[in-house]
Parts: C-alpha cells; structure tokens; sequence
C-alpha cells in the first residue's frame, strides 16, 4: 500500500489580504484526509506593496524593471509563510510544504508565469523539504501553467462519491481572482479552464476607490444600482474571442476603465453584475459546487444564481471549507509531485501529455 504523506499547503491569492494554510494526508492518488486550515492576514502594508507591484507590472520586461522591488518583496513573502510553517509545525506534524507563492505576472500567450517566494530559502528556515514553482514545466513543454487545482478537486469529489455524498456529473466552480470551472463527468475524466473574471475586477475598482481590500458580502454592491448602459456596452464589446482560445487567464486581461465615473456603490454593484453574466455563461448543467473567496459574496452569488437554471451550492455544503480547496491542493500537488506523479493534463492546462511538475528543495 502507498505510503500517505502529511503535507503543508499554502495560497497567496491575487486579493493580497493574507496566507491560507492546510495540512493534508494522502498517497497523492486515492487517499485524502484534511487535517487542519488556517488564515493569516498579511500586514496592511505588506498587502499595499503587493498591490503596487502588482499593478506595475503589466507587460513581461516590467519583470527586469522592477527586479529589486521584487527582490525585496520575495524575501518578505518568504519569511511570512515561514514563520506560518514554523507555528503549524508546533501543533501538526508534516514531511513536504507546496509553495505556491504569490503570482505578479501571469501571460499564458508569452509562456510566462512569475511567482514570487524562495523555495529553497523557504526549506532552509523550516528545514523541511519544500515543492514549489509548480507551473514552468507545464509552461515549457506546451501548457498555460493553469489552472493546477483540477486534479485535486477530482480527488476530493471521488471521496466525496464514496462517501455517497455527492452524484456525478458534476462541476466545481471557483471563483479567486479569476474564475474557474473544473468539470467532472461519470466516468472521472476532468476538464477544466479559467472562464473569467472572479474578485478581479471587484477587488481592483474598491481598493481604488475606498480604504477597502475588497467588497465584503456584496456590501458596496447591494447599495448600488446597475448602469445598463456600461453592462450592456461592456458585455457587447467584450473580447471573448480573445480569452476564448486561452485555458488560462490573469487578471491583467481585465481592466476597470469602463466604470470611470460611477460612485463607489454603482460601479460595484455594474463591475459585479458583469462578473455574474460572463461566469454564468460557462456554467454548464452539472449540479455545481463554489468555493473561493468569491462565493462568500452574496450579491456575486445571487446575480449567478438568478442567470443560470442549474443548480448551484456551496462546497460547504459537503462539510467542506470552500475557503481552503487551494492550499489543499497545493499540499496534494506538493505530494504529487514528490512521487513524481502528473500534476497537469491536456483537458487542464493544454499540455501535450500529462506532466509532473514543481521544483523540490530540501
């Protein structure tokens, strides 16, 4: 029988408000016991930086131009989630970290993935052996680098069939920054894509026009009143021949300009409703689960649940914390790829053939 690894895993997620933290069980294969979650907020003016680069890096040679500040936040980054691992490592044991690091540049046409954190700085501190920068071999042999969760959600969807819990087919939505579908049929075989915007554009136009990080519960946005002539401008202009063709996307393929002008409330309440529209035009007929940041804002939630005739729940449903499913993956990815099994697949990231992946520091 398999040997069953205890694995940390960890996701910085593009709203920069912290660290989520998981302690997973598995052989990496047919075994999942979740162990432990946990949220630490980074610092106000650690999320400040974050933002700023972020936002200063918009094509690839930004990458060289801001090579020291990123330098300086890399090291920052490191060290917080170090001081996360050696805490967790007080109260749980575990053998590997899967560092996902925080990502600042993402372009699938360019074949560029950039997430900042020392791995191997990262394994010294916590004298543990570390996974981390999982997308550059997917990147290189033909893949989007994205999205990497796939694999997890059908690992933790067939226990959750076993358990009588859930019937196939099904889809697992998650709504980060950017939105995700991974869509799972009677047989097992999964796909997946990026489908749009998530908290992006949300997150992007409150940080800009209030001391928020984002729109808590949809607050901003209830108040508000849709400007349908900016919905109905945005949406025809739309460039979903543009992201048709991409697995994968970043939230540099959005911007907030359209909203110029519009009070705080309106334009969360018209950057929301856009958000609804395009994620609900790629849900499918599948019962569908949400997890992500994304599903706890209930404007959000209700604007998609009023466009689509399927069904929709919260992962919660099942007893499981939809905010976790991605450092839980990137704990069962840090397995995976310590057994040097596939972590991407051509029906996930538009790779030529499965594919190990993740660098290993001990």
């Amino acid at each position: 029988m398999a040997k069953n690894f205890n694995a940390l895993g960890f996701m910085s997620g593009t709203s920069g408000d912290g660290v989520d933290s998981s302690v997973i069980s598995s052989n990496g294969k047919d075994r999942l016991n979740i162990k432990y979650n946990r949220f630490d907020a980074y610092p106000i003016n650690l999320s400040k930086k974050i933002h700023k680069l972020k936002d200063s890096i918009l094509e690839m040679q930004d990458l060289l131009r801001y090579s020291v500040e990123i330098k300086e936040l890399e090291d920052e980054i490191t060290n917080f989630h170090a001081n996360i691992a050696l805490k967790i490592s007080k109260k749980i044991e575990f053998d590997l970290i899967g560092f996902h690091g925080h990502t600042i540049y993402h372009n699938s046409n360019e074949k560029v993935s950039k997430q900042i954190g020392f791995g191997n700085i990262l394994s010294k501190i916590t004298n543990k052996t570390v996974v981390y920068d999982f997308r550059q071999n997917d990147i290189k042999n033909g893949g989007e680098g994205a999205p990497l969760s796939p694999i997890y959600h059908l690992t933790l969807f067939k226990s959750l069939f076993n358990e009588k819990k859930i019937k196939t087919p099904i889809s697992v939505l998650n709504i980060g920054g950017i939105s995700n579908i991974t869509e799972i049929d009677k047989d097992f075989k999964i796909t997946s894509m990026d489908i749009g915007p998530g908290n992006c554009l949300i997150d992007r136009w409150v940080r800009k026009n209030s001391n928020k990080l984002y729109d808590k519960n949809g607050i901003f946005a209830k108040k508000g009143k849709i400007d349908k002539f900016i919905f109905d401008q945005y949406l025809e202009n739309y460039h979903y021949s543009k992201i048709k063709s991409k697995r994968s996307l970043d939230i540099n393929d959005f911007d907030i300009s359209f909203a110029k002008g519009l009070s705080l409330e309106n334009g969360s309440a018209t950057i929301t409703e856009i958000t609804a529209e395009i994620i609900s035009k790629k849900i499918g007929l599948n019962n569908t689960y949400a997890c992500g940041g994304g599903r706890k804002n209930k404007f959000l939630m209700n604007s998609i649940r009023n466009k689509i005739k399927n069904k929709i729940f919260m992962i919660d449903d099942l007893q499981i914390d939809g905010d976790y499913i991605e450092s839980q993956a990137f704990a069962f990815l840090a397995i995976r790829s310590f057994l040097g099994l596939p972590i991407s697949f051509p029906s996930t990231t538009n790779c030529k053939k499965p594919l190990v992946g993740g660098i290993i520091a001990n």
